[in-house]
């Protein structure tokens, strides 16, 4: 259920909208499409500024070139997974991907509440939203919003570092080396990355979890 090498990416068929007349003070909402097309052009970018062909990430990642253009081209929804396999390729934290703060309230070492970055996964039901401010770091601490049926992927996750957490609210069922730990509200984890490692909510209720990882070095699904 959870081995092999497929692309770990779904398409993206949801086509929400956003309020256009929301009034000058509050930014609107945006929208599904115009997540995944900057995040399309996010990769492309990065991609290029590196001096990588598509069959260069592709390498990189185990991806296949037809996943990559997809993705560039926002024809399809990257998971986490996939996220943190283009990280690695591309040499940037995955924060690279999450849209941007608002640049007139940034402060070097506090995040406001109302000045997250967020990254939406909209197809794969997965809201990240980043507590620590930009810039390197040794660590990095997430609020994760997961929707019922939410996923980080089909494919185990391994990596340098460690992972810890704590849930908030609602059921994380984490997957540690092929066993599955159902989380409550109130349980918290810590394990190191190198352990394949996979997570989703298998719930009808939203989960709320805080989510911190330490600096990675590299990625690479498990095999």
């Amino acid at each position: 259920m959870h081995s092999g090498a497929s692309d770990d990416a779904w398409e993206s068929d949801m086509d929400g909208r956003g309020d256009t007349n929301a009034p000058k003070d509050v930014p609107a909402i945006e929208t599904d499409d115009a997540v995944d097309q900057r995040l399309g052009e996010t990769v492309r970018l990065l991609r290029q500024r590196a001096g990588l062909s598509i069959q260069d990430v592709a390498n990189k990642t185990g991806l296949s070139t037809g996943m990559i253009s997809q993705l560039e081209r926002a024809r399809a929804m990257p998971s986490i997974r996939t996220l943190r396999l283009l990280s690695i390729a591309l040499e940037v934290p995955i924060s690279y991907f999450f849209e941007s703060s608002d640049p007139g309230d940034v402060q070097r070492y506090i995040v406001r509440k109302n000045n997250r970055r967020l990254l939406r996964l909209t197809a794969s039901g997965v809201v990240k939203e980043a507590l620590t401010p930009e810039g390197k770091g040794q660590l990095e601490l997430y609020e994760l919003t997961l929707n019922p049926g939410a996923s980080s992927g089909t494919d185990f996750l391994q990596h340098t570092g460690e992972k810890a957490g704590y849930i908030l609210s609602g059921s994380l069922r984490l997957w540690l080396d092929n066993q599955a730990h159902v989380l409550e509200a109130g349980d918290s984890f810590r394990f190191p990355s190198i352990v394949p490692h996979m997570f989703d909510n298998p719930t009808q209720q939203t989960a709320r979890v805080i989510w911190v990882t330490t600096l990675r070095q590299t990625d690479s699904p498990a095999g």
